[in-house]
């Protein structure tokens, strides 16, 4: 198996890097996807953080609010610093076991692991590449605006609440440059998948 770690700031473009390595063959895991699961209703997790924040995090129907979770720790470090003590751990687990059994079904596979705070929860994995997609801030917060229909005020603060690109850059195998036109961005992708390909024959 040759697992790839993906990760960059928020609006940087992992998704489409992540779409187009789908399209040659990888089989995708998305972080933000399994962040969710472990806190459905009965989860060991989702219970902790009732505990840790209260009743008014949660739906009528016993789902989290996200939505109000993300009041409180978005602009507290400390109450962020909790929760994330709650997921990340949840998370890495249920990655491992995913990880795993996608090696177990095909020894061959090429597993893309979408990890928006790869540096941030400093996911240990055994990676083979980490590779980081990395967009000028104006293109972050113009695409959050854009796409996400956040007011700009509210996208400036996500992304500036976010690690530095250098941060980021600093434990990057490769880094894709995702600010310019999508073309350059997938031209790029595919680019990568021809290494990765060369890679793996070269150690067969």
């Amino acid at each position: 198996m040759y697992l790839i770690g993906l990760t960059g700031g928020i609006a940087s473009g992992k998704s489409t890097v992540a779409r187009r390595l789908v399209e040659h063959g990888a089989i995708h895991l998305d972080a933000d996807q399994l962040a969710r699961r472990v806190v459905e209703p009965g989860s060991p997790c989702l219970d902790a953080i009732v505990a840790e924040f209260g009743d008014g995090v949660l739906r009528h129907d016993g789902t989290l609010d996200r939505p109000k979770l993300g009041e409180i720790v978005f602009r507290d470090d400390d109450a962020r610093a909790r929760l994330n003590a709650i997921v990340h751990p949840a998370v890495r687990e249920l990655s491992r076991k995913l990880i795993t059994k996608a090696e177990q079904e095909d020894p061959d596979a090429v597993v893309v692991y979408d990890v928006p705070l790869l540096v941030e929860a400093q996911v240990d994995h055994p990676f083979d590449l980490i590779v980081v997609t990395s967009a000028p801030k104006r293109a972050q917060v113009k695409r959050l605006v854009e796409e996400r229909g956040l007011d700009p005020i509210q996208a400036e603060a996500r992304v500036d609440a976010q690690i530095s690109d250098e941060d980021r850059r600093a434990i990057a195998d490769v880094v894709i440059d995702t600010g310019g036109s999508l073309a350059h961005t997938m031209s790029q992708a595919d680019g990568l998948w021809v290494d990765i390909e060369k890679t793996r024959r070269a150690k067969r």
